[in-house]
Parts: structure tokens; C-alpha cells; sequence
């Protein structure tokens, strides 16, 4: 298994998934279709599936673009919210994208179409998550829709009980500015002023 970050508009980030086994490939939140459709290109493996985090335009909005581009894939989302979505996914729904097992985890809190995306590549002893705008290192996404107690169990309970070896791919790099907001309120808290 191999990870593509894509860095799309000012802060986002969409992923190139590639099943190195199987000769496939992913796309996760396609916003800016034209720059996955060029990684995809220079793999020469086939787009087979696009995942989809939640429905905001941000993440979402690609969807169209490519699914006309390419037909015939795989567009999988959390609700009827998703654009060209051909797959509505079910809390700890499974299936498997070539060689990698993939596991819907939905986490509500931001949006209610919120999915994380637990991917496995069991030959290779490996793990990932995409977590859209759910989980961003050093903070999560705003509550759209959801409420304090879905968000929670969506971190403490969901996501949390994830491998620790699993490697997290969030939808936006918000790192300074969570880094930032985390030291206003918490400013004596070593483990924070290690890392910030």
C-alpha cells in the first residue's frame, strides 16, 4: 500500500490510495480533480474507487468531475449528501479495494455524512485511516451537525480503538494553527509546548 498526499486549495488534502498488490487505485475527497487524474496518470494503474470523508464542497466536489472522466467507479460516501455516490456506507461496513480491506467507521460530529476510512494491507502489516475533517493533528474538525457527545465518541471511542501503529491521514493541514489555539488555553501543559 502507498499514500499520495495531494495538497489542494489553500489547506486541504486529497490522497492517491494505491493497492501496490492489486494494480489499483483510490482517490479520497477529489477535490481538485485535475490533480489526482495526473497521479493517478503517472501510476498507469486503473481508478477504480473514489472515498468520499463527508459532503462539504471542500472535500466533495471533485466527485462529479471525475466520475464523468472515468465511469464506471466506485464512489463511496456516508449520505445521500455525496455527489455521483453510487455506495452509501454503514457504520463498520466492509469491503475490499483490491488486496486492502477497507472498514467504514462513521463519525459523526462535524458532518452527519462523516466516514473515516480504515484501510489495512494485510500482506504488508499495515494501517491508515483517513479522517477527513473528524481528526487533524492536534485538534478535530468544527461541529456542523453533530453534537459534543457524537464528536467525542467519534475521537475517544471510534478512533481511538484503532491500532496505535495506524498512520492518520487528515483532510486539512491545520497543525500551526491548532498547535496555536491549543497553547492559549492550555500554555502550561509540557507534552504541548514540546511539540508546538
Amino acid at each position: 500500500m502507498k499514500v499520495i498526499p495531494v495538497p489542494c486549495l489553500s489547506d486541504n488534502y486529497a490522497y492517491v490510495l494505491v493497492d501496490t498488490e492489486g494494480k489499483q487505485v483510490a482517490v479520497i475527497d477529489p477535490v481538485e480533480p485535475e490533480k489526482v487524474l495526473k497521479h493517478v496518470q503517472a501510476l498507469g494503474m486503473e481508478l477504480t474507487a473514489l472515498l468520499t470523508t463527508h459532503h462539504h464542497a471542500d472535500h466533495s466536489a471533485g466527485n462529479n468531475e471525475v466520475a464523468k472522466a472515468k465511469p464506471g467507479l466506485e464512489i463511496y460516501g456516508g449520505d445521500s449528501r455525496i455527489p455521483s455516490m453510487t455506495k452509501q456506507l454503514k457504520d463498520g461496513e466492509e469491503f475490499t479495494f483490491g488486496s486492502l480491506h477497507v472498514r467504514a467507521i462513521q463519525t459523526f460530529g462535524h458532518t452527519t455524512s462523516s466516514i473515516c476510512y480504515y484501510v489495512q494491507d494485510k500482506h504488508n502489516d499495515e494501517r491508515v485511516v483517513f479522517t477527513g475533517d473528524t481528526l487533524f493533528v492536534g485538534g478535530c474538525g468544527r461541529l456542523f451537525e453533530g453534537t459534543p457527545q457524537d464528536m467525542y465518541d467519534s475521537l475517544n471511542v471510534k478512533l481511538a480503538a484503532l491500532p496505535r501503529d495506524t498512520k492518520v491521514y487528515a483532510g486539512h493541514e491545520y497543525t500551526n494553527s491548532n498547535f496555536k489555539f491549543a497553547r492559549s488555553v492550555d500554555g502550561d501543559n509540557s507534552d504541548l509546548i514540546a511539540k508546538a
